[in-house]
């Protein structure tokens, strides 16, 4: 254990040291991690044992999840909403949905052996964007900040929105094969919702409070306020999941009103919880690395490559391009937006309850979504860095 131990708070503190260099180069953190992951593992050194996925890694990916939900939800800058709203809406309201739809269909013809509700939740799954592939986008300033912000926002939201849908086809699958009637399971899963949903605003409302009005009398200390937010946020999943509700429901809905209610305090307040999230990100990315990637290798298929490819190109970028119609963008604007679009940290967390779920064809599922998210590792990881500096310079031309 000591030794798994050291090998990794070394290699944190070495990656922090370089970070910022890594984001300038054509290699984003996460590939880093799975890399390190991967040779680290039993398919080289073995200094990871094969088991590591047994360390309780369903409780370090569900508070992952949670403090990226709620990170994210409460960096949703209100007024960059209110000002620039048309992308990101657009994105959410038009390309999501449209995403889901066209996974769907291809999905159906490519996976004769996978139900219904099981390509539905597959396509669900790979909705869920994650900003953090394509980092040197969203972070490059040269990129015009309706688009990066555009994507940020789409990013920070889209995950939080896929799991009440994910849950409800998850729902509806297991009464496909024979559980509880489908009323019945959407009647829990509306339950599960509402109490997560509820569960987010109490806790986060009364954290929210608690904070200023302790932050006002001086009663705060500056290294306990670094722990306030991340606390926050495990608590509205830890409570929600106690009381049979959504915890990731929870923790994305109480982090956008704690956003609200802390306004311009919020990205201080929340920047300490988003470092606790990267590295705990990171130890999921060795992970993945480490145990999943040679899983995975030997089960893909000409089909599970394909729908990979067309997950992260066709699938995505078609409905985002449609959803931009009269919005003004370029095409070249509409593409840009529909390319970054990489799969990762929650596309893996809903494949691993996927196969808690012990859907028939969950095995399968986990695969085509690792397979993606590995795919989109790699592709969106490389391409960052140059297409920002062509769409940088492509808008600069248009703008001289």
């Amino acid at each position: 254990m000591y030794q798994e131990l050291a090998i990794i708070a070394v290699f944190t503190f070495c990656y922090s040291v370089i970070s910022g260099r890594v984001d300038k180069m054509s290699m984003s953190g996460p590939i880093v991690f799975v890399l390190v992951g991967l040779l680290l593992g039993p398919s080289f050194l073995s200094w990871l044992p094969a088991d590591v996925a047994q360390i309780e890694y369903r409780t370090l990916i569900d508070l992952t999840l949670a403090l990226v939900l709620f990170n994210d939800a409460a960096s949703s800058d209100s007024a960059v909403l209110r000002l620039r709203a048309g992308l990101p809406a657009r994105m959410l309201l038009l390309g999501l949905p449209g995403a889901i739809g066209l996974g769907f269909i291809v999905g159906y013809f490519l996976f004769g052996d996978l139900a219904v509700y099981e390509v539905a939740i597959l396509a669900t799954m790979l909705a869920a964007t994650d900003a953090a592939l394509g980092k040197a986008v969203v972070s490059n300033k040269a990129v015009p900040a309706r688009l990066r912000e555009g994507l940020n926002c789409e990013s920070g939201l889209n995950d939080g929105m896929a799991v009440p849908v994910l849950l409800v086809f998850i729902a509806l699958a297991h009464g496909a094969n024979g559980g509880d009637s489908q009323v019945s399971a959407l009647a829990l899963v509306a339950e599960e919702i509402g109490i997560g949903a509820g569960v987010g605003l109490l806790v986060a409302g009364i954290g929210a409070w608690l904070l200023k009005e302790g932050a006002a009398k001086g009663w705060v200390s500056n290294v306990w306020a670094q722990l306030s937010v991340p606390a926050l946020a495990i608590s509205c999943f830890a409570l929600a999941q106690s009381l049979h509700g959504s915890g990731y429901i929870a923790a994305f809905v109480g982090g956008m009103l704690f956003g609200i209610l802390a306004k311009e305090a919020t990205h201080k307040l929340v920047m300490p919880s988003e470092g606790i999230g990267e590295a705990m990100a990171m130890l999921t990315w060795i992970i993945f690395g480490a145990v999943i990637i040679a899983r995975v290798a030997a089960e893909i298929s000409v089909e599970i490559a394909l729908y990979s490819l067309l997950s992260l190109t066709v699938v995505r970028m078609v409905p985002i391009f449609l959803s931009l119609a009269g919005s003004g963008e370029s095409n070249s604007s509409k593409l840009f937006l529909g390319w970054f679009g990489p799969r990762g940290l929650a596309s893996i967390v809903f494949a691993i309850i996927v196969i808690n779920e012990q859907l028939p064809g969950g095995d399968l599922i986990a695969t085509v979504v690792a397979t993606t998210v590995l795919l989109s590792l790699v592709a969106h990881g490389v391409s960052a860095n140059p297409l920002a500096r062509w769409m940088a310079g492509r808008e600069g031309k248009a703008g001289s």
